[in-house]
């Protein structure tokens, strides 16, 4: 496959997304927000079943895993308690001419919001002496604003984790190693949010804390960084697009022993897709101190008490299904058209299923509802499409990676077989109606993520 590689590529994925449905800018009718956005009817399916493939292999797939969903706002001693409150911050600077606010540890990646293509500072302006800029967003609750009702939206979902632990501990009867896994929204008042979804003020993690053993802190640090990069192969992003790269012993937080990003290679260069860190003891060492409540595990075998360590695998669930439509797109020529196309694993696309009726007569439409019909009853989701002639509707289909297409035609209504289109190759099969869904369901599993072209 090819895919283009200048800088206007961002500029390609951006508009089909709003055109398709897949992320429209937030209050846009006001203006928008700066770099808020909502997610379409197609946006808001690949978001779905991104979170669902993350789940059924995380946690539905394994017996060492439960899950979690913990408040927004939690109590503000959980933020003074894991350091958020003095230490969740960005160095900033200001340009006294323009206006802009840029990270200033990141000067060499921002450009001049008043002249783009000139770096922070080189519009004439004069940039001010770094500060310590805090990332967490306030608000207040109960009836009176004031010191006693500030609250925070959490910048992180980790911390619910950790508040919880000895609730799941009972309540689940694991024993470590063992994880909790949770998905669901943060909050972080990034000075320089950029780069469409990639880095945005309201974003949905993925993050899963596993407890064990502290002897085991190896082993398992190395199991969670091979299968996280393979889990986004599996789903069939180019592994020559993705790099483990560890962390410096410099850029580790003080109590961490080790720490992975997932990097993927973006239009705008590598950045982090996922980071697999090793948070030690830390956490529940600290909330246990700071609460007064005993958050250490009793070993029975051993007779002994200790504080688990943790591994902690992190996604980010927006900047993964970026990931997923950068690394899918695709441009070819097709009988002298450009055919554009995501090449999304079935499990991925918005859309599994087109059902198309050749025309609009002869019972076909009434046919190719009561088969769409059924595929949804298999829980296959599915596009009803009737406009246009076929060839465009396959065009349009392959536009939002729908994998595959159901034709019904004149052979449908004499002996009630179908013709079944695949999108990568584009090539057809004929399909009994009672045999459709089974065969279906094995072109997913099947399928392969498909050969590079030249």
């Amino acid at each position: 496959m090819t895919q283009p590689k200048d800088t206007r590529f961002m500029d390609t994925i951006v508009s089909l997304c709003k055109r398709r449905g897949f992320v429209f800018q937030a209050s846009e009718i006001y203006g928008g927000i700066g770099n808020t956005y909502d997610y379409g009817p197609l946006g808001v399916e690949l978001k779905r079943r991104v979170k669902e493939a993350w789940w059924t292999r995380m946690v539905t797939l394994r017996d060492d895993m439960v899950g979690l969903d913990s408040a927004i706002i939690q109590n503000p001693k959980t933020w003074e308690t894991s350091g958020h409150v003095a230490g969740f911050t960005d160095p900033m600077v200001d340009c006294k001419k323009c206006k802009g606010r840029f990270r200033a540890d990141k000067l060499a990646d921002a450009s001049c919001p008043e002249r783009p293509s000139k770096r922070p500072g080189e519009c004439g302006g004069e940039l001010t002496e770094a500060r310590a800029f805090n990332l967490m967003f306030k608000t207040n609750v109960g009836a009176v604003e004031g010191a006693g009702s500030i609250a925070y939206l959490r910048p992180e979902t980790a911390q619910g984790i950790f508040l919880n632990f000895k609730n799941v501990l009972e309540s689940s009867r694991q024993t470590p190693p063992f994880g909790i896994a949770q998905i669901g929204k943060s909050f972080r008042n990034e000075i320089t949010p950029g780069n469409f979804v990639f880095r945005t003020r309201e974003f949905e993690q993925a993050e899963m804390e596993f407890f064990i053993p502290p002897a085991q802190n190896d082993q398992w640090y190395e199991y969670w960084r091979k299968e996280r990069h393979s889990w986004y192969t599996d789903f069939g992003i180019d592994p020559t697009k993705l790099r483990m790269r560890e962390h410096a012993k410099d850029e580790l937080a003080h109590y961490s022993t080790g720490c992975t990003d997932v990097e993927y290679e973006y239009p705008f260069g590598w950045g982090e897709l996922e980071g697999i860190a090793c948070r030690t003891d830390f956490d529940l060492k600290r909330h246990s101190e700071a609460s007064g409540k005993d958050l250490r595990y009793f070993d029975p075998e051993t007779k002994e008490k200790y504080f688990p360590w943790v591994i902690e695998p992190a996604a980010g669930v927006d900047r993964t299904a970026l990931t997923f439509l950068i690394d899918a797109y695709d441009e070819e020529e097709v009988e002298g058209e450009k055919r554009v196309v995501l090449h999304l694993h079935p499990e991925i696309a918005p859309v599994t299923v087109g059902v198309l009726p050749l025309v609009k007569k002869e019972g076909m439409p009434e046919k190719a509802h009561a088969i769409e019909s059924e595929l949804r009853r298999a829980r296959l989701t599915t596009f009803y499409d009737e406009s246009a002639a076929i060839g465009r509707r396959y065009r349009r289909l392959d536009e939002v990676g729908t994998p595959f297409c159901v034709t019904i035609d004149g052979d449908t209504m004499k002996d009630d077989s179908v013709t079944v289109r695949h999108r990568d190759t584009m090539l057809q099969d004929r399909v009994k109606r009672a045999e459709l869904v089974p065969f279906l369901q094995e072109a997913i599993r099947g399928w392969k993520r498909p050969v590079k072209k030249g």
